[in-house]
């Protein structure tokens, strides 16, 4: 089913977009663009043209081959990618919209109608929601009601499945946009009266956070610039989800920097079969690439950050540490570092995730 929606979703693009481009299209534009056989280009065509997806503007004749257009100007779904991560009893739930107003309404109702959701944040068009195993009630409908909520979230296998209840709007977007998002395998959908119920089943990743520093020198280089290029490389294939990246602040008073002594972390979406190769492929790609012979990496799964890797983060902001204890800390809560004494500001950058930017940002804020 999975593999059926993704095809979908890829040929449907390539099929808008040449629409776009010159108007119309044809199967061995489909067949060339997509890199599959004409067989299969031609069973795709036409099985989109019985779903009135796509229409025939010119029938074949002769050598001039028939010509076909996608019917609607209108984006098969506003919802780009859909994904969870688990760790025990909780899950979180990422939403990329391709738009900000449309991520902010669903922010917004969610947060309001509660439900398994214990903590709902927005960063541009990618919501994030916690939530807790189980299911809990919301009450939906016009206002002053929420319009959407999610009432359950669980296991099904390898699968996070998770029940979400609306109406209006957001019913829409679970009827026939959902399906349509990168990540999700399937939906089912039941609808009483005006309210709309679905089950949206994505497939249960692990969340790996992964920090960097010391990377740079003086002759040139950025932390920053080579942890985005990163998780540039992790994401190429479909294991491996992209979530964020974030700058973090350190100790300012350090001896040994390069500027204002930052490191950075990014937070990836993982399949855990593939988290020690996501790893190796980490270590290699920053060796090769750090011009610093002293570059650390930090990694640990989860989603939450215990209070001694916290109070890491706390004293590698206002004390000079040293590599002892970022490795007995590392020990002590699961991380795995590698590298040179960069370790030290890539386990910070670790123990400093999921605070707020402006706390990141401000070694004078404190750590809450």
């Amino acid at each position: 089913m999975a593999s059926v929606l993704e095809h979908r979703r890829e040929y449907l693009r390539l099929m808008r977009q040449f629409t776009q481009d010159a108007g119309f299209f044809t199967v061995t534009d489909i067949q060339k663009a997509a890199g599959i056989p004409r067989s299969t280009a031609q069973d795709w065509v036409m099985r989109l043209v019985r779903e009135g997806c796509v229409l025939i503007k010119k029938e074949k004749s002769g050598r001039a081959a028939a010509r076909y257009a996608s019917i609607s100007a209108v984006p098969q779904s506003t919802c780009r990618r859909i994904f969870t991560t688990t760790d025990g009893e909780q899950v979180e739930i990422f939403h990329d919209c391709m738009s900000g107003a449309c991520a902010a309404f669903c922010g917004y109702h969610h947060a309001r109608a509660g439900g398994v959701l214990t903590d709902v944040k927005r960063d541009g068009t990618l919501l994030r929601e916690c939530a807790r195993i189980g299911d809990s009630p919301v009450p939906i409908g016009l206002p002053p009601l929420s319009a959407v909520g999610i009432c359950g979230v669980g296991y099904t296998g390898d699968h996070i499945v998770q029940r979400i209840r609306c109406i209006g709007g957001p019913a829409y977007s679970l009827t026939d946009m959902m399906s349509q998002a990168e990540g999700v395998t399937r939906v089912e959908l039941d609808q009483t009266g005006g309210i709309v119920e679905g089950n949206v089943w994505t497939q249960a990743h692990a969340h790996l956070t992964i920090g960097v520093d010391d990377t740079d020198s003086k002759e040139g280089g950025a932390t920053f610039a080579l942890a985005l290029a990163l998780l540039t490389r992790l994401v190429t294939g479909r294991a491996v989800l992209p979530i964020s990246h974030h700058v973090v602040m350190l100790n300012e008073s350090v001896k040994n920097k390069t500027a204002g002594n930052s490191a950075s972390y990014i937070e990836v979406a993982v399949l855990p079969a593939r988290i020690d190769r996501v790893m190796a492929k980490s270590r290699e790609f920053v060796e090769n690439e750090s011009l610093s012979p002293e570059w650390g990496l930090a990694f640990r799964t989860g989603m939450t950050i215990p209070a001694n890797l916290r109070e890491y983060g706390r004293r590698v902001r206002e004390e000079v540490v040293d590599r002892a204890m970022a490795e007995e800390t590392a020990r002590q809560t699961g991380a795995v570092l590698y590298g040179g004494n960069g370790i030290i500001g890539a386990l910070g950058a670790v123990a400093l995730a999921r605070l707020p930017h402006e706390v990141q940002l401000d070694p004078a804020r404190k750590i809450a």
